[in-house]
C-alpha cells in the first residue's frame, strides 16, 4: 500500500498500531489486553457476577485486543460473559450499544465500555430506564478523556498515559532523524485504573 511504501522511505511515528498490512514504521500503543482485564477485573472485585460489554469495532485492533482483555478477565474468574454487543467509539454508539446489551440480557449487573465517549451514552440509556450507577450496574470506561469526568455519575475507567506517548512519539522520530539506529520498533506503555464513583 501506499503507507507502507511511505514507512519505508521516511521515518514515520504510529500513536497505536496501524491497520493491518501496513509495514514499517515505529509503534507507540498501550497494552489494551491488559487495560481491559484491569478494567474488567475492578467490576469482578467489586462483586459483579452478570457483565457485559461494549467492544469497539472488531475490525480495528484496539476494539478486539479490549475485547479479549474482558473475555480473558472473566474467564479467570470462573464467570460467563454477558452480552458483547460492538460499539463504534461514539456517544452515540455506546447509547445504541447499551440498549441492546439491556435487550439481551436486563440481569446484568457490570458493564465494561471500551471508551469512556461509549460509557457516557450508555449511562445517559441506564438513567433514562430508571437503572441506577453503580447501585444497579457498575459501569468501567477505557481512555480517562474528559467525558469520564462529564458524565452524571464520574466514570471509573482505565487511563491511557497520552502526554507520555505523545512524548515519547516525538523523542522516537527525533532520534530517528539524527540517525538513531537502535530505536525500538514498538514501544508499549502501561495503563492505570482511576476509581471514581461508577465501579
Amino acid at each position: 500500500t501506499f503507507l507502507s511504501a511511505l514507512t519505508n522511505t521516511i521515518p514515520v511515528v504510529f500513536g497505536g498500531r496501524p491497520a493491518a498490512g501496513i509495514e514499517g514504521g515505529y509503534v507507540v500503543d498501550v497494552d489494551n489486553v491488559a487495560g481491559a482485564r484491569t478494567g474488567t477485573e475492578r467490576l469482578i472485585s467489586t462483586g459483579r457476577k452478570r457483565i457485559a460489554t461494549i467492544t469497539g469495532p472488531r475490525d480495528m485492533r484496539v476494539g478486539s485486543e479490549r475485547e479479549a482483555g474482558f473475555l480473558s478477565a472473566l474467564a479467570d474468574a470462573g464467570l460467563t460473559p454477558g452480552p458483547v454487543v460492538e460499539g463504534d467509539f461514539t456517544l452515540s454508539g455506546g447509547a445504541a450499544a447499551m440498549r441492546i446489551v439491556m435487550e439481551q440480557d436486563p440481569t446484568i449487573d457490570g458493564i465494561f465500555v471500551a471508551s469512556d465517549s461509549m460509557a457516557a451514552g450508555a449511562m445517559t440509556v441506564l438513567t433514562s430506564m430508571g437503572i441506577k450507577v453503580p447501585t444497579d450496574i457498575a459501569m468501567v470506561g477505557y481512555d480517562d478523556s474528559e467525558a469520564a469526568r462529564s458524565t452524571e455519575v464520574p466514570l471509573t475507567t482505565v487511563r491511557q498515559p497520552s502526554e507520555q506517548m505523545g512524548v515519547a512519539m516525538a523523542d522516537t522520530l527525533i532520534a530517528v532523524l539524527n540517525g538513531a539506529e537502535d530505536m525500538p520498533r514498538t514501544m508499549i506503555l502501561p495503563t492505570e485504573l482511576i476509581i471514581r464513583a461508577s465501579a
